[in-house]
């Protein structure tokens, strides 16, 4: 049966019903949707003007719902924490799930305390702290292609694999975001909350079912085996800016000159850390995580390198290329790059790649994790233990960089980055 929800907009500024009502149409009207329950969610929505550190106003938003309310906060996180700080003096309705938009807190002390807040309000399974990236199809088809192929299981671990490199890099420039993005950068905005759930899923343990509590309690604990490569900060990690640039047919100004930004906040466009999984799976194995803006030919995908072979037989010749898995992450692909004999002279090597394009999933990403709060199914939201963990790394990171001793790099826009190759040679 068609789902029927109330939705209730909500903010400081004024705004009609009416005005509203055009806002979710127009959303509606992006992803094409269409049918009863579309109409009846237009005929019934309203917007409430309201204050978040009110009592008074938080009380009237939950008045004005029916059936079981979900609170989805999408602000920054010092005004989230205000918001959960209010509700503490209202009453809430039994089921009241609560929705966080990443980032949850601005470090590891700050999401400690949003945890402790939270816990007092509702149970652990009522908090949904979203992570969209997770809804994407090609990443949660990560657990198919670990877990159900005996090719890759068995030598899903150090003695097999070499590297493992998550990349989010994009063509895309600041966009009129600087409110957001200067006072948080590509580590926080990427680093901190998606890539580091995406390599939780690489190197969990296979949990018993994938229903959400055992799904959750794998990649917690996969998030919580994380550490800086040689826990050192200032080796493990790198951080640049764009300048000046062209990309395609746009000129892009230096990040210094966007409307908006801070010169002073010294915010980096484009990071990479390498990090690694504590555990006897994969000690050793360094895991390379890169995302960054204004990135001329951006690749967005998970990059596994497996080891050479021991021995490559006299007279085969070409055959130098380890064996690399790619999983798309802007496309939902896979593909396995192979040696394989090729037309010609039969003793030599050529490269193969064998690839599927598995396909987008019914919902986009966002309509996965808004079924997942309707159903009340926690399975991509992140626990609390993974995200304080998580921010300690970060901070491990930002004392480096606060402290000078990791230099602000630049590349301009439209080139693929500074050249760190020399830091990744050391690091195997």
């Amino acid at each position: 049966p068609d789902r029927r929800i109330r939705l209730i907009g909500s903010g400081r500024s004024s705004r009609s019903d009416e005005q509203w009502t055009d806002t979710v149409r127009e959303a509606f009207d992006t992803v094409e949707a269409t049918g009863p329950a579309v109409e009846h969610a237009l005929a019934d929505t309203r917007y409430l003007s309201a204050n978040t550190s009110s009592a008074k106003d938080l009380e009237q938003l939950l008045e004005s719902s029916t059936g079981i309310p979900a609170l989805y906060f999408a602000l920054p996180p010092a005004v989230t924490a205000k918001a959960v700080e209010t509700l503490k003096e209202v009453e809430l309705p039994a089921g009241t799930v609560l929705v966080l938009e990443k980032p949850f807190g601005t470090d590891r002390r700050s999401a400690v305390e949003l945890n402790g807040l939270l816990a007092q309000l509702v149970p652990q399974e009522q908090v949904f702290r979203v992570d969209h990236f997770l809804g994407t199809s090609t990443v949660l088809n990560v657990l198919g292609m670990r877990f159900t192929n005996r090719l890759f299981e068995p030598l899903w671990n150090r003695d097999h694999i070499a590297r493992v490199e998550i990349v989010y890099d994009e063509e895309l420039g600041l966009e009129g975001r600087a409110g957001y993005y200067d006072g948080t950068g590509a580590m926080v905005d990427m680093l901190q909350s998606h890539l580091l759930q995406v390599m939780a899923l690489i190197t969990m343990e296979a949990p018993t079912t994938v229903e959400a509590t055992e799904l959750r309690a794998a990649k917690s604990q996969a998030v919580r085996a994380v550490r800086l490569w040689g826990e050192d900060a200032v080796r493990a990690s790198r951080r640049a800016r764009y300048t000046a640039g062209t990309i395609g047919d746009r000129d892009l100004p230096s990040y210094v000159d966007e409307d908006g930004v801070d010169p002073g906040l010294e915010t980096e466009t484009l990071t990479e850390v390498t990090i690694e999984a504590d555990t006897w799976r994969w000690a050793g194995v360094p895991f390379t995580l890169r995302s960054g803006k204004a990135i001329g030919n951006p690749r967005q995908e998970v990059v596994v390198t497996f080891r050479e072979t021991p021995r490559v037989p006299g007279g085969l010749r070409g055959a130098e290329d380890p064996t690399v898995l790619h999983i798309g992450l802007g496309s939902p692909t896979i593909a396995l790059e192979l040696n394989v004999n090729g037309p010609g002279d039969p003793f030599t090597v050529d490269r193969a790649t064998l690839a599927t394009d598995i396909g987008e999933g019914r919902l986009n990403p966002y309509g996965e994790v808004l079924q997942g709060i309707l159903d009340r199914d926690p399975t991509l939201s992140v626990r609390s233990d993974a995200v304080e963990h998580s921010w300690g790394i970060i901070d491990q990171i930002r004392d480096a960089w606060q402290a000078g001793q990791v230099p602000l790099e630049e590349y301009p826009a439209g080139s693929p980055g500074p050249d760190w190759s020399a830091a990744h040679e050391e690091q195997r």
